[in-house]
């Protein structure tokens, strides 16, 4: 129940002294504030990161083919090869857990290879599945993405990414028109731009021009092979088992020895992110490792402040414990003047910091977000909040802890005894 007389005391012995109170408590405030900013600018790092690879496949994988390293059934070590349609066929039908899959052909990239009209510049040439925008999203700015129909059909359309939008079309819808594109003419459905702007694949998918994979091969003229593979796995599946059956399978339709380390390339995009985690937790220990430092600082102050108190009120604990006082009271009151000081200063702390972090925001939002941008969104969400308000009042009880069990050992006759 609340005892007003009881806090009204307490406010009378903190304000007895005001500076000292004042001084003290910087310390608890000054901890706070810098737990609080060094979480908010931990959270602002960790979006800057993960933004570069927003919105791409974090279970992925790319595999590629390399010179083998082992002799194989009559085949000589060093012998180049390639991977092949029946390649993706056989892994889609005979490989469980992968939820979308591509090969990957790059076109001629030779000086001015993509024209409208009399305006012409130099870009990627890739040909894709329709699966290959669930691994690398992307923003649409006009028209649609490529799909099965396009494939199967063979037509002879393309996606081209926003930057040869603007440059060719002045930004203008360029949907339903032609362009040239290493000498054959391709109509526009749709104008995108890759989420993720830290990863891509043979060049930034703004400066690309996206083709059907079967169109592409055609014309391309280079057989049914294929320059890359990549598949990702449905959420929550380890992509480990996958890419050993996918090894196995082309192992088996390419002559290549089981135990060849060379042959086939993996690049495990899952891998790369379960390193981000791991990181991303060590920034978050070292973040509360440094704050906590800091206010334990500030907290030992209370502590030693609540010791002089307790010393200079011996007279009045002796009289407290002559007139009945139980041990109870004499430790509750203390360790609730500690408690006091150091919510006041540590929940001023907290909202100060908070309040530095959402003008950063503010400030930061008003510039345009690009790939070289590693600091975005710096704050501290309510969980967090929660987390350092309870650490805080913790504190605050650790801190009166030693102090009332020194005002406990005073004994009534003593303390009265005392001038």
């Amino acid at each position: 129940m609340f005892d007003i007389d009881r806090w009204q005391e307490i406010w009378v012995t903190i304000t007895r002294n005001k500076t000292r109170s004042l001084l003290t408590c910087f310390g608890v405030f000054w901890g706070i504030l810098m737990l609080v900013l060094l979480l908010g600018s931990g959270t602002g790092l960790k979006n800057g990161m993960m933004q570069g690879v927003k919105g791409f496949a974090t279970n992925s994988v790319f595999v590629f083919s390399n010179q083998t390293s082992e002799p194989y059934k009559g085949f000589n070590k060093g012998r180049s090869w390639n991977m092949r349609n029946r390649d993706v066929e056989s892994i889609r039908k005979n490989v469980k857990g992968i939820e979308a899959i591509s090969p990957v052909i790059w076109g001629n990239r030779s000086d001015k290879n993509v024209a409208y009209g009399q305006v012409s510049g130099t870009y990627n040439v890739k040909g894709i599945y329709p699966d290959y925008f669930k691994i690398e999203s992307q923003d649409i700015f006009f028209g649609r993405l490529l799909n099965d129909i396009d494939h199967n059909s063979r037509r002879k359309v393309c996606n081209i990414g926003k930057k040869v939008c603007d440059e060719l079309f002045k930004g203008q819808d360029p949907c339903g028109k032609f362009i040239r594109v290493n000498g054959l003419y391709y109509q526009i459905v749709g104008v995108i731009k890759g989420k993720a702007s830290g990863l891509n694949l043979g060049g930034r998918s703004e400066e690309s021009i996206y083709l059907p994979f079967s169109t592409m091969q055609q014309t391309l003229n280079q057989g049914d092979i294929l320059h890359l593979l990549c598949f990702s796995a449905y959420a929550g599946q380890s992509v480990e088992p996958i890419i050993e059956d996918v090894r196995k399978i082309l192992s088996a339709q390419n002559e290549i020895a089981p135990n060849d380390p060379q042959a086939i390339q993996f690049v495990n995009i899952a891998k790369q992110f379960e390193t981000f985690n791991m990181l991303f937790i060590g920034i978050d220990f070292l973040v509360w490792l440094v704050g906590m430092g800091t206010l334990l600082a500030g907290v030992i102050g209370i502590s030693n402040i609540m010791m002089v108190t307790v010393k200079e009120r011996t007279k009045e604990i002796g009289v407290r414990r002559a007139l009945g006082a139980k041990p109870y009271n004499i430790i509750s009151q203390v360790m609730s003047e500690s408690l006091a000081l150091t919510a006041m200063a540590g929940l001023l702390g907290l909202s100060f910091g908070v309040f530095i972090l959402d003008i950063i925001n503010k400030a930061m939002s008003t510039q345009e977000v690009t790939r070289e941008t590693f600091f975005i969104n710096p704050g501290v969400d309510i969980d967090t909040a929660v987390y350092a308000t309870i650490v805080l009042l913790i504190s605050g009880m650790v801190a009166g802890l030693i102090p009332a069990w020194r005002a406990m050992q005073i004994k009534a006759i003593d303390a009265i005894r005392e001038e």
